[in-house]
């Protein structure tokens, strides 16, 4: 459909493979008619007023030779690499300066005129003049030489800037790994002073909590003693000891005699049963024994008196020795 609200009738403009849409006052390209005649591979849109080709044209890939010559093109779309099957492009008279990247990827372009377009200096130059079919030819190949140039420095370019932006991305990534570490750490450094904190609290609350049993322990137990009368300590430090220092002197005047009596025993009865009762020592021994036998015989009452006595010492003394040792 024109601009001009006329609806296109492709079939009176198809003769074979060819459609000819020149003259037809064209602001668009009818796309989506061209799309349903795929055998139609030749199209002629010379001398219209078409500003831009629309991005769906790039899906014609059965075109084998555009006329685009003679319009209002100021541009073309970045897909027109899609066109593989294109061999034969007129540009001719129109507004083009420069030319899409993916042009170069047009590799069964054969045919090429560019003149009286304002194009940049490297693309003019490589353009050169197409006033023959040997010269559209070269214009072609140059062209396409040239793009390839092209696109290889905006692919270096895309992937100097891919590889910058990852750099970016993998530096923005360690810094944000370097800054939840920080963080983590951060709320690692927390929780543990927290857990001392609370650790200390912990200590210092039993702590006071010991002293004040400790306190209240110490109270009890002197309002006990105060109640039952009793003075802590002092009585037991100042009565006790004079007992137990008692026995020790008793216990050590028994042990004396104990062993003063066993002595005299035994060397009696050694002067009096032995060898040694004819010896010069155990003659005055053995007469006081005899004596005191004598003298035992007249005085048995207070013999047995003594001895009596003498065994009440000996059971005393035992009994003070078993007490003092346990």
């Amino acid at each position: 459909m024109s601009k001009t609200g006329k609806v296109l009738n492709l079939k009176d403009k198809i003769d074979g493979n060819e459609v000819d849409l020149s003259l037809c006052n064209l602001t668009e390209v009818p796309v989506k008619e061209l799309a349903l005649y795929p055998k139609a591979t030749v199209v002629d849109l010379s001398c219209n007023n078409i500003p831009f080709l629309p991005p769906e044209f790039c899906n014609l890939t059965h075109l084998t030779k555009v006329d685009l010559s003679k319009n209002q093109l100021t541009c073309l779309p970045d897909d027109l690499g899609n066109l593989v099957n294109l061999q034969h492009l007129d540009l001719y008279n129109n507004k083009l300066s420069v030319l899409p990247v993916s042009f170069a990827q047009l590799r069964s372009l054969k045919w090429l005129d560019l003149k009286d377009n304002p194009l940049e200096v490297g693309l003019a130059k490589a353009a050169g003049d197409c006033l023959d079919e040997k010269q559209c030819k070269q214009c072609a190949t140059k062209v396409l030489q040239h793009m390839r140039v092209i696109q290889e420095e905006v692919d270096q370019a895309r992937e100097k800037q891919l590889l910058r932006q990852r750099e970016l991305e993998r530096k923005k990534e360690a810094k944000q790994k370097e800054k939840e570490a920080k963080r983590k750490e951060a709320r690692k450094r927390e929780k543990a002073e927290e857990k001392e904190k609370r650790r200390q609290e912990y200590m210092a609350q039993m702590a006071a909590q010991a002293l004040q049993e400790q306190q209240q322990k110490k109270k009890e137990e002197k309002e006990k003693k105060k109640k039952n009368g009793q003075t802590p300590a002092v009585k037991k430090a100042t009565v006790k000891p004079a007992p137990k220092a008692q026995r020790s002197l008793l216990s050590l005047v028994f042990k004396l005699l104990l062993l003063l009596l066993l002595g005299l025993v035994g060397t009696a009865v050694a002067c009096r049963f032995t060898d040694l009762q004819r010896a010069a020592t155990c003659v005055p021994i053995n007469s006081a024994v005899d004596d005191c036998f004598s003298w035992a015989q007249n005085q048995e009452v207070v013999v047995r008196q003594f001895i009596q006595n003498m065994s009440s010492a000996a059971k005393e003394f035992l009994e003070s020795t078993q007490v003092s040792k346990n």
